[in-house]
C-alpha cells in the first residue's frame, strides 16, 4: 500500500523521510480512435528553503500513420507547490505542433486565474481548488490522508475544478474500485469516472494505483473535438532520495 501521512504528520515531513518518491516517470501506450502515440510524463518534486514544489512535464507524439494525421508533439507542463492538501499550481501551458500554447496562470494571493489561448488573454476568479489538466492526474498523490477517507470512497462523488488554458470547469467524479489488468500486472485500483455536464462536453475516466502511491494508471477521454482517446500505462519508474531506494516495475 501507499505511504501517506496520518493525521498528524505533514506531507512536508514525508518528502523529507524519503518514503515519497521525488521523481515519478510515467511511460503510456496511447490509443485512439484514428491512429496510436505514445506519452511520457515526469513529475519533479523539488526542495526550496522551507517549501516543496512540483513540475509536471509530459511529451505524446503520434506513431504510424497516426503521425502523418497529427504531426507534431503535445506537449504540456504544470508548476507549482505541494501544500498540506495536495498540488497548488501557479502555471500550466498546452502546446500542440507548432502553435502558440494555451496558458493558465494562478494568482492565489489575488485570487485571479487568466487564461491566454489563440492571442486572446481573459481573466476570472480564482476558485480555492483549481487544478489544470496535468495536475489533477498527479494530485491525488499528494492529497493528505484525512481527504483521502473522506473523499475517495466507492459510491462519493468527487467534485474539481479544472482548467485546460481555454476555460475552466467544475467536474463531478464518481468513485468506484476495479482491478485492472495492465503491461505492469493485475493492479486494484480506484477509478475516478467524470459525470456528464451539458456545459462541458468531454469525457474523463481516471484509474489510480493506490500501490503505487495513487499513480494515474490509465486514463480514458473523450476530447471536445469528439476524439476518444485512452492511455494505459506501459512503465512506472519511482525514483527517491535516499541513496538506494528506488522502485523500478515494466
Amino acid at each position: 500500500m501507499p505511504v501517506y501521512a496520518d493525521e498528524a504528520t505533514s506531507r512536508s515531513a514525508i518528502l523529507k523521510s524519503g518514503k515519497m518518491p521525488t521523481r515519478i516517470h510515467v511511460d503510456y501506450t496511447v490509443t485512439t480512435g484514428i491512429g496510436n502515440g505514445e506519452l511520457s510524463e515526469i513529475v519533479d518534486i523539488s526542495q526550496e528553503i522551507d517549501a516543496h514544489t512540483f513540475n509536471i512535464s509530459s511529451n505524446a507524439q503520434a506513431t504510424g500513420i497516426f503521425k502523418v494525421i497529427k504531426p507534431g508533439n503535445i506537449i504540456r507542463n504544470s508548476r507549482g507547490l505541494i501544500t498540506d492538501k495536495g498540488l497548488q499550481p501557479d502555471y500550466y501551458s498546452d502546446q500542440r505542433a507548432n502553435k502558440e500554447p494555451s496558458l493558465a496562470l494562478f494568482d492565489w494571493e489575488k485570487k485571479i486565474l487568466t487564461l491566454r489561448h489563440e492571442g486572446k488573454e481573459t481573466t476570472e476568479s480564482l476558485a480555492a481548488d483549481t487544478l489544470d489538466r496535468l495536475s489533477l492526474s498527479y494530485h491525488f498523490i499528494f492529497m493528505p490522508l484525512t481527504e483521502v477517507k473522506d473523499k475517495m470512497q466507492t459510491g462519493k462523488l468527487f467534485k474539481i475544478h479544472v482548467t485546460d488554458g481555454r476555460s475552466t470547469q467544475l467536474m463531478r467524479f464518481k468513485i468506484s474500485n476495479e482491478k485492472l489488468d495492465t503491461p505492469v500486472g493485475r493492479l486494484d485500483t480506484l477509478v475516478l469516472t467524470k459525470l456528464y455536464d451539458r456545459d462541458d462536453s468531454m469525457r474523463r475516466k481516471i484509474w489510480l494505483a493506490p500501490d503505487y502511491h495513487m499513480i494515474p494508471v490509465r486514463i480514458q477521454s473523450v476530447e471536445k473535438d469528439g476524439l476518444e482517446v485512452d492511455k494505459m500505462i506501459a512503465g512506472i519508474n519511482l525514483g527517491y532520495d535516499k541513496p538506494g531506494v528506488a522502485c523500478c516495475r515494466r
